[in-house]
């Protein structure tokens, strides 16, 4: 070997040398660039955050050794979104640096924030060490049993060193197509489970209420034979069957084994046909929207597609007609509106529970498009909205179910009716006839001793009345007492507010006094403003009567929109002693309400005759 040719050589190994240590430094310092997230093995659900960086790996078939030489040539970035890479085919990588902030070592789970994903791989190393150990390799068409920790979410546990700092590389995958939130909270184990209790609790009471709507709605339908009860059952079975697949549930406690995606897709499409179903029988679309009628035959026609493409497991297909049938979900809401328009009184608290599963269903779109951040009130919100939607139809249909009884029973009424006529049509026309003058002679004799604003005793009827408590009270020696009232004030609240105002005070202060009466006791409007009370009772009942009724009146208002109109009444009472007459007892009662009035209103003083 010449010499030139050594010299030629050393310099391509120092060339070399040269190249590895900058790219030494250069993955050192874009490394040094994510800071670890300190831990103190306390954790209650915090969330990586800004602690990690991304890489998306577009074919899907990166390994371990892509994914550090990816990072090492900065392909790694902060994740542009609110939680979600949108729907991307091939699979995204995380990594990420833990620093056990305690002086003992520590052991963590790390739980994926969502259920939307299809496998989930999980490499760690302490930076003191050269190599990565493999710590998961989830999947979910894996048996559940083979999960490292119970749980409907992917959930991985680590543990930390005291003191130490670890790298992790997280892999997320769905087939072809998918939405992928590359985040993790991170858990001590027992309040981890803690919460997923709470989860198991919260969702066993939504499948149960699901349950039990399902239930009444067969036991109504095979009372009533009427197909919309049918259709709600089965509606409402689908509902039982979507929402615990779709959050990993199912899973978790009855599909065990061969697990698949696809699943997710067919108990969805399955609920989307069945509710269109039901809502073209209940808003009855095919005679009163025809034109609807043929938008939501085509809904149910995409979910039969849709359902058809999850059997075949055609992920692109699925997301597609998915899609189509999210996107179509608003016209259920506009035939409903246009039902109560037309007069279907149920049709409206339908557009309400419909309208609150489309907020729902479009939160979680915007979610998925990472145009809003996963939460856990994001996260559980469609859930949450589907079951007020179907609580809120269970409403409609019992409106449903009273008219229908009622147009049933005017039908009865109606068919009995013209039977009796044709049978016995004299017998009735004297009966209506003898009806009609009992009526009108009942009619005739209230009129005569109430009061038409108020419906209390007029003045005639009280008078007749509380002459007979008086002569039965002096008969037997018994106790009796008279209040006269008045409400104060009162021609100021015609004047400011106008008459209509004035007689609805009248009507209230009436109401109010007579709900704080007893049966035996007589009350009567004796004109304008002015009211009687004749009551069974000696001067301390009746004086402590008088104050406990000048306070009700006290706490009393009317609201007219504008403003609250309050009013207080001035009370005089005579206790019967010497007088002759009833007329005599009420002329005491008006003095003492004279001076009621003349001392400062809303009070209520005493005869001294």
């Amino acid at each position: 070997m010449t010499i030139n040719s050594l010299r030629s050589l050393s310099q391509q190994v120092l060339t070399v040398f040269v190249l590895l240590f900058c790219g030494l430094v250069a993955t050192k310092t874009y490394a040094e660039s994510l800071s670890a997230l300190h831990v103190n093995g306390l954790e209650d659900g915090s969330r990586l955050g800004q602690h990690f960086h991304v890489w998306h790996d577009e074919s899907g078939s990166a390994d371990l050794a892509d994914a550090i030489a990816a990072f090492r040539l900065h392909k790694f970035s902060p994740l542009k979104s609110k939680g979600s890479t949108g729907l991307q085919a091939g699979a995204f990588w995380s990594v990420f640096y833990l620093h056990n902030d305690s002086d003992k070592p520590i052991t963590l789970n790390l739980e994926y924030v969502d259920h939307q994903l299809i496998y989930l791989s999980a490499y760690q190393r302490n930076t003191s060490a050269p190599s990565f150990l493999e710590i998961a390799d989830l999947a979910l068409s894996n048996p559940f049993s083979e999960r490292l920790v119970s749980h409907q979410r992917f959930v991985v546990p680590v543990e930390l060193g005291a003191g130490e700092t670890y790298q992790f590389y997280f892999r997320f995958g769905s087939d072809e197509k998918g939405f992928v939130f590359p985040d993790l909270r991170l858990w001590q184990p027992d309040k981890m489970h803690y919460v997923q209790s709470i989860e198991l609790g919260s969702i066993a009471f939504l499948v149960g209420g699901l349950a039990l709507m399902a239930i009444i709605s067969l036991v109504t339908g095979v009372a009533t034979n009427d197909k919309t009860y049918y259709a709600y059952f089965v509606y409402a079975g689908t509902k039982l069957a979507t929402w615990p697949t779709i959050l990993g549930f199912s899973h978790m406690f009855f599909v065990r084994e061969d697990f698949h995606w696809s699943y997710m897709s067919l108990t969805g499409a399955m609920s989307i046909m069945t509710g269109v179903i039901f809502a073209r029988i209940f808003l009855q679309t095919k005679v009163n929207t025809p034109r609807l009628d043929y938008v939501l035959k085509f809904m149910i026609l995409n979910a039969g597609l849709l359902a058809l493409a999850a059997l075949t497991r055609e992920t692109v297909f699925s997301v597609v007609l998915i899609t189509i049938a999210l996107l179509l979900y608003p016209v259920l809401a506009i035939a409903s509106l246009i039902r109560w328009y037309q007069g279907s009184k149920e049709s409206a608290v339908y557009t309400l529970g419909w309208t609150v599963l489309i907020i729902g269903l479009f939160s979680q779109a915007l979610r998925d498009l990472g145009l809003v951040e996963h939460t856990f009130v994001t996260y559980y919100w469609p859930v949450v909205a589907s079951y007020s939607e179907m609580m809120v139809i269970m409403v409609a249909m019992g409106i449903h179910l009273f008219r229908l009884r009622r147009l049933k029973e005017q039908a009865e009424l109606r068919y009995r009716s013209q039977l009796e006529r044709a049978k016995q049509e004299l017998e009735i026309l004297v009966s209506e006839r003898t009806h009609a003058l009992e009526v009108a002679k009942s009619e005739a004799e209230k009129e005569a001793r109430t009061d038409p604003l108020t419906g209390i005793n007029n003045r005639r009827s009280f008078m007749a009345k509380s002459e007979a408590m008086f002569d039965s009270c002096r008969n037997r020696s018994h106790p009796m007492s008279m209040l006269m009232f008045d409400i104060d004030h009162f021609k100021k609240i015609n004047d400011n507010h106008g008459h209509a105002v004035g007689d609805q005070a009248l009507k209230l202060f009436a109401t109010t006094i007579e709900s704080e009466i007893r049966d035996g006791d007589v009350l009567g409007r004796l004109g304008g403003e002015e009211f009687g009370l004749a009551l069974y009772s000696d001067k301390d009942t009746a004086i402590h009567t008088a104050e406990r009724l000048r306070s009700a009146v006290e706490r009393i208002y009317l609201n007219t929109g504008v403003v609250q109109v309050r009013f207080t009444t001035s009370i005089g009472v005579a206790l019967m002693e010497a007088e002759e007459s009833i007329e005599q007892l009420m002329s005491h009662a008006d003095q003492a309400l004279y001076k009621a009035k003349e001392s400062g209103r809303n009070k209520a003083v005493v005869s001294a005759a």
